[in-house]
């Protein structure tokens, strides 16, 4: 798994006409808590299908525990990031597309009531569907086909992946009633999101400068108790425990790629003592950096 310096993901999508990719995860004997998914954002929604072990992805701020056969809908510009729940291995695939995929359906008034008020924004549909369960009858055989489709790509795939994705986002719109939703559309966002992006983003980007949990609720226009239960909902840390293990990963990087010492890198990361550096980086990545480089 790649660890972005950019909260912003600028999701690279292989043809602009059919604008939609596969993703499949597989992180090999993630321990308890093991982030197996990093926090980011963009611009096209996801669908997010388990295949394997248990995690906890957190979605503007909500957890959602989710198992084999669990389906999760992030819609577009959503922060989303996940952890793995035990020890083992977590397989995931991640189906992201963009809403222009749909735009030759613009003059059909059935996709305007139903599917485009999805892809718009203005309609959520539940995050979390159990595939199953009775209520969501072949969805789970749809994505399937789509992920098949998607990885052999064999001739006229684009069709097929097209029509299906369709086809099952018109299923989830049957199931919903659209009139409930769009009255709850605007609460379906994080209130403090936009914020909170620019915040996290200044984070990553310094992770080395020294900022304290009041400095950074000021940035949020909150006071720091109330700022430090949003953001623990919001990324599943601790303020404190997300900026060590922005740093911790930065260090990663660092004894891989460089010949800094340990000591130099620990200091580069904001991490002045060498004993608690170590402390940390054995906590978060289950080695020392000694052990690491050597690796």
């Amino acid at each position: 798994m790649t660890y972005p310096r950019d909260l912003w993901e600028d999701t690279a999508l292989e043809n602009t006409a059919y604008p939609f990719q596969l993703f499949q995860n597989r992180c090999l004997a993630a321990r308890a808590g093991h982030c197996i998914l990093y926090l980011h954002w963009h611009e096209h929604f996801e669908l997010l299908v388990m295949k394997r072990g248990s995690a906890v992805f957190h979605i503007d701020s909500r957890p959602y525990a989710a198992a084999e056969g669990d389906v999760l809908i992030i819609p577009g510009g959503s922060l989303h990031v996940g952890y793995s729940l035990a020890e083992g291995d977590v397989h995931y695939d991640c189906i992201v597309v963009n809403a222009s995929l749909f735009n030759d359906w613009l003059h059909d008034p059935i996709h305007i009531q139903y599917v485009a008020p999805y892809l718009e924004g203005r309609l959520r549909f539940p995050v979390k569907i159990s595939c199953f369960e009775e209520g969501h009858p072949g969805h789970l055989a749809h994505l399937e086909e789509i992920i098949r489709e998607l990885s052999s790509k064999p001739p006229a795939y684009q069709l097929t992946v097209k029509s299906r994705l369709h086809l099952f986002l018109t299923l989830l719109a049957r199931e919903n009633n659209p009139s409930l939703l769009e009255a709850e559309a605007h609460n379906a966002y994080f209130p403090n999101r936009e914020r909170f992006k620019q915040l996290i983003r200044h984070i990553e980007s310094n992770f080395a400068d020294k900022m304290t949990v009041e400095q950074a609720a000021r940035q949020v226009s909150l006071n720091p108790y109330y700022f430090c239960k949003l953001f623990k909902r919001l990324t599943g840390r601790t303020f404190v425990e997300y900026v060590n293990i922005c740093r911790v990963k930065e260090a990663r990087r660092l004894l891989t790629e460089t010949n800094e010492s340990v000591t130099e890198i620990a200091s580069r990361v904001g991490l002045d003592n060498p004993n608690y550096f170590t402390k940390l980086y054995k906590k978060y990545m289950g080695t020392t950096p000694t052990r690491e480089r050597k690796s």
